[in-house]
């Protein structure tokens, strides 16, 4: 496998680790409500070429890079509005059943309650210095996320019934560039 390849891919997942739907179900269902207005930056992650997930402590978010470094900058056409991949925490975890969630490949994980009915489209949020819209473009699991979660991980975030609550996460685009540090303060400026 080419390093382009590799990094198209990602690091695999344990399939032993996969959990069925049922036990995502009672998990998911004894989750507390996710913060609405304010929550936290849990982590911020960057994809290298080699397919490793670095976990960063602090980065400065730009309109230009995203996150500096990261695949997205290496895989043209940069689509704005796929920027910064974002998942709620909580989430990534059960799904990720023991294994390191940021295999999951997103670049933002947030407590904070990601669906479609609390940050629409055109939300506005502030994290340490760096403001972040809600961009229009779908998150959705694929052909990746199922081989390290599992098939029953991707109905689960796949699920039309659903989807509106961005089970898989959403997409956020830098719109003031900042520095941010993991664990800061996760809020909502505006909603349109």
């Amino acid at each position: 496998m080419s390093e382009l390849e590799f990094e198209a891919y990602g690091p695999e997942g344990d399939a032993s680790q996969h959990r069925s739907g049922e036990e995502i179900d009672a998990l998911f269902a004894a989750l507390p409500a996710p913060p609405k207005q304010s929550g936290r930056l849990v982590l911020i992650v960057r994809r290298h070429p080699d397919g490793r997930r670095e976990r960063l402590d602090t980065t400065l978010l730009t309109p230009e890079e995203g996150v500096p470094g990261d695949g997205w900058n290496r895989r043209p056409p940069r689509d704005l509005d796929a920027q910064l991949a974002v998942m709620r925490i909580d989430i990534a975890e059960i799904l990720a059943a023991g294994q390191d969630v940021t295999i999951a490949g997103d670049n933002l994980f947030v407590d904070l309650d990601v669906s479609a009915e609390n940050l629409p489209t055109g939300t506005r949020l502030r994290a340490g210095a760096a403001t972040f819209e809600v961009t229009p473009q779908p998150h959705n699991g694929c052909k990746k996320f199922n081989g390290r979660f599992g098939n029953d991980a991707l109905s689960f975030v796949s699920d039309p019934a659903t989807r509106n609550q961005n089970r898989r996460g959403l997409y956020f685009k830098v719109v003031l560039a900042g520095a941010v540090v993991a664990g800061d303060t996760l809020e909502v400026v505006s909603r349109p």
